[in-house]
């Protein structure tokens, strides 16, 4: 799943109905219909009203309730805010989907770097559905360059991950059954969302650009040494 955490722009009621309206269906739709089984009354009312028709027997209806899945995996990069206002939903957020936090900063591609919403997101999720959970992307986008001295000192990426691990530990902590993480990503490769090389992910650095040229070599960056110590300490050594 995406795990994309939502918060409303102001305290105004209908901010924080048009954010529980966003979470359900951005967020727990598809998990409402794998974990419980059904659909949810929200989405009925979401396909009522968007004129979606499901075609559903009781046969299926029962496919649905005996194949619950065990555990929930999702992805979790940033966060977004959500807000009626029409002048504000101008101002540009992650995807062009939300408005920026101004609590908050956010990368060169502009999503927001927000830890303490992955453990916002974990509670929500464990008390929603109380199965075990994984994280299974979660990293941080940026350029990265190859100094003098041959290697890629990317700290920016270490300050990342390490803020995003010790909010698993508190989450874990909060009695989040959390059995599972692995960050995205191990090495640099085309991003998915912008078609670039030049946003990069990897704990190892590729020498290609955007449009294909380079060596091709690899190098690991600091990130990789760092990551490699969290991995033999099971989370402990986060220095």
């Amino acid at each position: 799943m995406n795990g994309m955490m939502y918060y409303p722009y102001s305290s105004h009621p209908d901010d924080v109905l048009e954010t529980q309206k966003r979470t359900n269906i951005g967020n727990f739709l598809c998990g409402d219909v794998q974990v419980r089984g059904s659909y949810p009354g929200y989405a009925k009312r979401y396909f009522l009203e968007n004129d979606i028709k499901i075609e559903q027997s009781e046969k299926d209806e029962q496919i649905l309730k005996n194949g619950t899945v065990d555990f929930y995996a999702f992805s979790y990069y940033a966060s977004n805010c959500i807000s009626i206002d029409p002048s504000i939903n101008k101002m540009n957020g992650n995807f062009s989907m939300g408005i920026q936090n101004p609590h908050l900063k956010a990368s060169d591609w502009g999503w927001v770097v927000d830890p303490t919403g992955l453990r916002v997101y974990l509670n929500r999720v464990y008390d929603r559905y109380q199965i075990p959970l994984m994280i299974v992307e979660n990293g941080l986008g940026a350029v990265d360059e190859v100094s003098e001295d041959g290697h890629v000192h990317d700290d920016y990426r270490i300050d990342y991950m390490r803020l995003h691990i010790q909010q698993m530990a508190e989450a874990i902590k909060d009695g989040v059954d959390l059995f599972g993480f692995t960050p995205w990503g191990c090495i640099d490769l085309v991003s998915a969302g912008t078609g670039e090389m030049k946003k990069r992910y990897g704990m190892i650095y590729v020498d290609i650009d955007d449009i294909g040229e380079g060596t091709g070599n690899r190098i690991r960056k600091d990130s990789f040494y760092w990551y490699k110590k969290v991995i033999e300490s099971n989370g402990a050594s986060l220095e």
